[in-house]
């Protein structure tokens, strides 16, 4: 494990890439919290807060699928520059103090269509980079974002209540200007993957590439089950102060679950690749089985401690992710990475709204997190019995 690590790092590009990735993640958490608890805190009202949180998802549907082909269409290194200085404009305008609440929403809705391209590009990029150090790198990566939403989450309270909600929007900004600055001057030139072709042309193509595959479509649905596991993550303010803990505990709720999916994806590095591949839909159900726990009313402590097991178990992405890609060929890898990651954002922001939505109707934040993870348990039952009659069909190695 270690070898395949410091493998991936010996790449200067790589290490580019990550310091790039790092930066964005922790200022994009700073400022998630920021607006969970200010739009909480304002409104008291469970739905909002969680419908606020889905607007950093939701715009993923229309970017993701109309944008993401720009990664096979111009150079992903200008995709990505170009991705991060729009993200730190807005972000920076965001700042300002006073602007009203509904035309921070808009600037948040207009920055988060920057993203789909952003990460078709780079997750384009990787395999170009890395060559057969692909699975090591995308490790790195998601144990790095992971680490950064746990830093993000854990020290986001702190951080606003020091530099206020203003301060850590600027610190967000922030932080895509330097990933620009990082990926002009660290990245080679390269020329664009794939030909120059129209908007309808890429939808389709993206789209026909991961359905006309049944291993891809299944591997694409194992990703978008995070539409029921992603619940507790808009809740977590209103669950907070359900158990009497306040703004204090949301930190720690939005941490667990990252600190989970970091320790799980240390310890399947230790399990050979054709077992990590037959594991996939398990571990997909052991994803969102913990947070049936919910139905018991736990405390603080309790509902950490299933957070943090169900984000264990959701580490079997990376040997998802790292399959997918491998089975996608390079000048169309932006267009198939993008329609499925607009595809699990959007699915996130639609979880995050609906559970909002449920917890205001419920009157329980708690219970709404609870029948969010008996419906994941069921899809998720669903999709691993046909992930089992596939997983012995012959895939790529990704070790």
């Amino acid at each position: 494990m270690g070898t395949g690590f410091r493998a991936a790092f010996a790449v200067p590009e790589f290490r580019v890439l990550w310091c790039a990735a790092a930066l964005s993640t922790v200022g994009d958490q700073l400022a998630r919290v920021a607006l969970s608890v200010l739009v909480f805190q304002r409104t008291g009202s469970a739905a909002w807060t969680a419908l606020t949180y889905a607007l950093t998802m939701l715009p993923a549907l229309v970017s993701g699928v109309l944008l993401s082909g720009l990664a096979d269409r111009f150079p992903r290194r200008a995709v990505m520059v170009a991705a991060d200085l729009l993200r730190a404009v807005l972000l920076a305008l965001m700042a300002v103090p006073g602007v009203p609440l509904p035309l921070v929403a808009v600037l948040l809705v207009v920055a988060q269509l920057a993203e789909p391209p952003f990460a078709a590009a780079q997750g384009a990029l990787l395999p170009t980079v890395l060559g057969d150090r692909y699975e090591a790198g995308q490790s790195v990566h998601l144990i790095t974002h992971q680490a950064g939403l746990l830093l993000g989450f854990a020290g986001g309270g702190l951080v606003v209540a020091w530099l206020g909600t203003s301060g850590a929007l600027v610190a967000d900004a922030l932080t895509f200007a330097v990933s620009a600055l990082l990926l002009r001057f660290g990245l080679r030139a390269r020329p664009a993957a794939g030909a120059v072709t129209r908007v309808g042309f890429r939808i389709r193509t993206g789209a026909v590439l991961v359905w006309r595959d049944r291993r891809l479509r299944l591997l694409v649905a194992l990703g978008w089950l995070a539409l029921f596991t992603v619940v507790p993550e808009g809740l977590a303010a209103p669950f907070s102060a359900e158990v009497g803990v306040g703004a204090e505990g949301v930190g720690l709720l939005l941490a667990a679950d990252p600190a989970g999916m970091v320790l799980g994806t240390v310890l399947l590095r230790f399990l050979p690749t054709g077992r990590r591949v037959r594991l996939l839909g398990l571990l997909a159900v052991a994803t969102a089985l913990p947070l049936v726990g919910y139905l018991v009313a736990p405390g603080l402590v309790g509902a950490v401690a299933l957070l943090a097991l169900s984000g264990v178990a959701s580490a079997y992405q990376v040997t998802a992710g790292a399959t997918f890609v491998r089975l996608v060929p390079d000048a169309h890898r932006g267009q198939a990475l993008g329609f499925a990651r607009s595809g699990l954002v959007a699915a996130q922001g639609i979880g995050v709204a609906g559970g909002g939505l449920l917890a205001a109707a419920l009157g329980s934040a708690g219970t709404a997190i609870a029948y969010a993870g008996v419906a994941g348990v069921i899809a998720s039952v669903a999709v691993a019995a046909a992930w089992a009659r596939v997983s012995a069909t012959a895939l790529p190695s990704d070790d």
